[in-house]
């Protein structure tokens, strides 16, 4: 009997904590949050992606703390510099840019994977916390089945 008990855990990564790895819903350090590439690096943020296609001006990768760069998930440049941060546009931005997402699903599946099992901090360099393209991504990763922590504090 032990010995089965035993073979049973052997899985996981402890026999006491093991019931929180069999739970469908995340743990509560898993899921996606936004925060400005400029903001310090935490201990909470877990993989850092940086979601734009231009490095950040000004900040040294060594600051930046970046695990992965993922330009490709960033708006093509054409739509970059048409929305201009222009919060007038930022509805139809939102539109286009869910368009381009809809070609780049293997990325966001990646994604989603990846923040059921950690934290996810999707970097961006916009001023506006409210009116970028990480906010329209992080709401595409939501949509797949991410799980979404909003903005950083």
């Amino acid at each position: 009997m032990a010995s089965r008990i035993k073979d049973q855990f052997r899985e996981y990564s402890s026999p006491a904590c093991f019931m929180h790895e069999l739970e469908d819903e995340p743990r509560s350090s898993a899921g996606v949050q936004l925060k400005r590439v400029y903001e310090e690096p935490s201990s909470t943020d877990g993989l850092r992606v940086l979601v734009d296609r231009l490095w950040p001006r000004g900040l040294k990768k060594e600051r930046a703390a970046v695990d992965e760069w993922l330009k490709d998930l960033a708006p093509s440049p054409p739509l970059r510099k048409w929305f201009a941060h222009d919060p007038r546009r930022f509805t139809e931005f939102r539109k286009r840019y869910q368009a381009e997402l809809a070609s780049r699903s293997a990325e966001i599946d990646r994604i989603v994977t990846l923040s059921r099992k950690q934290r996810v901090t999707l970097l961006y360099g916009a001023r506006d916390p409210e009116i970028n393209h990480a906010v329209v991504l992080r709401d595409a990763i939501r949509a797949r089945g991410g799980k979404s922590w909003g903005s950083a504090e």
